[in-house]
Parts: C-alpha cells; sequence; structure tokens
C-alpha cells in the first residue's frame, strides 16, 4: 500500500450500522467507500442466481473461478461487478442475507475477496467496512474502529433498510435473523468476527450515523495530528 494511501477499516456486526456510518465518514474525508459486505453477498447472489447450493463448496468454489470479478468507482463509492454486471439491490433480498454466511465461511471465497479488496488502494484513501478489514485485509492501518449496538436497536435498524427497499420483514424475524448471523460469523474458523488489536470501539445505540461518523473522523484526525502526517478533504 503507497505511503500515500490512508485505509480507515470499520468491523462490526450486522446492522451495527458500519455502512451508512462508513459512507458518512468517508464524505467527511474526502475518501473513497467500500462495502465488503456487499461483495459477498454478491457472490451469494450470484450462486443463487445459477441454481448452485451454497452449502456445497466445491460448487462455490468452481464458481468463483469461472465468473469474472472487477470493480469501478461510482461517486466515490467502489462497487463490484460480476460478469459486467452490478447486482445492485438485489444482494439485499432475504434469500441472499439468510445463505451469505455460508458463502463467507468458506475460506478460498475469502481469499480470493481479501486479494481484490487490498488491490482497491488503487482508487486512492478509503473507508473500508466489512467483519475483518482491521483483522486481516488491513491489518497495519492505524486506523481500525469496531461498531457496535445492541441487537434490539440493530434489528430495528434493519427492518428500516428492508422497508426502504420494499421487502417486508418483521422485527422479531429479523432479529432472529441477525441473532443467527452472529452465531455463524463469530463462530466460524476462518476470518471470525472479532475486535481487531487496537480498534476503538464506538458504541453508537444512541448516537445518529453522523454523529457516529464524526466521532470516527475526529478520532483520525486526533491521531493524524499526533503522527505528524494526517491530511484529508471534506468538512
Amino acid at each position: 500500500m503507497s505511503e500515500n494511501v490512508t485505509v480507515v477499516a470499520v468491523d462490526g456486526p450486522a446492522a451495527s450500522g458500519k455502512s451508512t456510518v462508513s459512507r458518512s465518514a468517508a464524505r467527511m474525508l474526502g475518501y473513497n467507500y467500500v462495502d465488503t459486505g456487499a461483495m459477498y453477498r454478491s457472490i451469494t447472489w450470484k450462486a443463487i442466481d445459477e441454481g448452485i447450493d451454497v452449502d456445497d463448496t466445491v460448487s462455490v468454489i468452481a464458481m468463483m473461478h469461472r465468473i469474472k470479478i472487477s470493480f469501478e468507482l461510482v461517486d466515490k463509492q467502489v462497487r463490484m461487478l460480476i460478469d459486467g454486471k452490478y447486482p445492485g439491490n438485489a444482494i439485499r433480498e432475504p434469500a441472499v442475507t439468510d445463505r451469505v454466511s455460508a458463502i463467507s465461511a468458506i475460506p478460498e471465497v475469502r481469499q480470493v475477496l481479501v486479494q481484490h479488496q487490498r488491490s482497491l488502494t488503487k482508487f486512492g484513501s478509503l473507508v473500508m467496512e466489512g467483519r475483518d478489514i482491521g483483522t486481516v485485509v488491513f491489518p497495519d492501518t492505524p486506523y481500525k474502529f469496531y461498531l457496535e449496538a445492541n441487537t434490539e436497536v440493530r434489528a430495528a435498524r434493519r427492518k428500516r433498510d428492508l422497508e426502504a427497499m420494499k421487502i417486508e420483514a418483521s422485527e422479531e424475524g429479523v432479529k432472529e435473523s441477525i441473532q443467527r448471523r452472529d452465531k455463524k460469523d463469530s463462530g466460524r474458523s476462518v476470518s471470525p468476527l472479532q475486535i481487531a488489536l487496537g480498534a476503538t470501539i464506538v458504541e453508537n445505540s444512541r448516537l445518529t450515523v453522523d454523529e457516529t461518523a464524526r466521532v470516527i473522523v475526529d478520532h483520525i484526525r486526533q491521531q493524524g495530528t499526533r503522527r505528524g502526517s494526517f491530511s484529508a478533504g471534506g468538512a
């Protein structure tokens, strides 16, 4: 990674606010935004679209070797395309949400996507969010954050997101889905969800998106000032 490129790693469990907060922080810093969770969702969407059982590891790995993964920068957001197609909101469908943990647990899938994620510094400085950014993808970045919120708040957030996309879901159903996802993400053998060494924990149950983003940006600026090497655009 170039010394002129900064990576801000934002990790946390499902519906902890990573996506909205990271987009807001990226805007404040003038950086590009990367949602790595969307990459695993896109692979899951592709498997479902092709009629592949996500628990059939051999078939999923074969698909990974067959498809072409590329990236584009649109409005300062890095987006992943599969065979030239951007799946959009299709990756947020419940069928994808229920199966993405199985895809994420396949070591070969993670190896491929982690290499792609590391290559995205070619677009410039990044705010990258996911579940293993500070632990695996960019463990050497000095700017690591872990977002967390209570389960009820996370369920309410996810339900609002689904409703905004015209996807019906009960709050109890969403809560159960989040709890299952937490268990799978924390218990998988490869790159389990955990707090990176040196990460700043931000509990944001009572914070707005921009308030949480401001905590991150202020911390980065203070830390960068102490290092004598930080500069960024934006507000």
